[in-house]
């Protein structure tokens, strides 16, 4: 009985060594298991072609709508992917996608109103800040 018991713990033992991970090393596989390399450079041209929109007065209501609900369908898409291995980079990460949605509602909204489009320009650029700290967090806890 005691030999069984002394088996039984060491092969628990054993099979829990085989699945631990470091959390650098979790966090690494996160990052290539979610794609978030092609996620970021994905709402990074997003953003861009955003902010091209709202720059220029004479775009029209449906373009503006059009760039900026790909940018909303694409920040709602990364965000589907947290959480990370990682508490500080999910919420750096969850900050920025809301800050996207949140640009993009103005955005929705600034056709024909220059002070909508610069606050939703603001709100853009300032998402973008928050996803290079997050990129930033994720580099150093790789």
């Amino acid at each position: 009985m005691t030999r069984r018991l002394a088996a039984l713990l060491l092969a628990g033992l054993a099979l829990s060594a085989c699945g631990s991970q470091s959390p650098a090393a979790a966090l690494r596989s996160w990052v290539t298991q979610s794609a978030f390399a092609t996620a970021v450079t994905t709402l990074r041209t997003d953003a861009s072609h955003a902010l091209t929109a709202l720059g220029d007065p004479a775009t029209a209501p449906n373009e503006l709508h059009t760039v900026c609900g790909v940018l909303n369908f694409d920040a709602q898409a990364a965000n589907s992917s947290l959480p990370t291995p990682d508490a500080q980079a999910t919420a750096l990460l969850g900050r920025a996608y809301g800050e996207f949605g949140a640009a993009t509602s103005l955005c929705y909204g600034a056709a024909h109103d220059a002070a909508k489009r610069a606050r939703a320009e603001a709100e853009l650029r300032g998402a973008a800040a928050i996803l290079a700290e997050a990129r930033a967090r994720l580099g150093a806890a790789s």
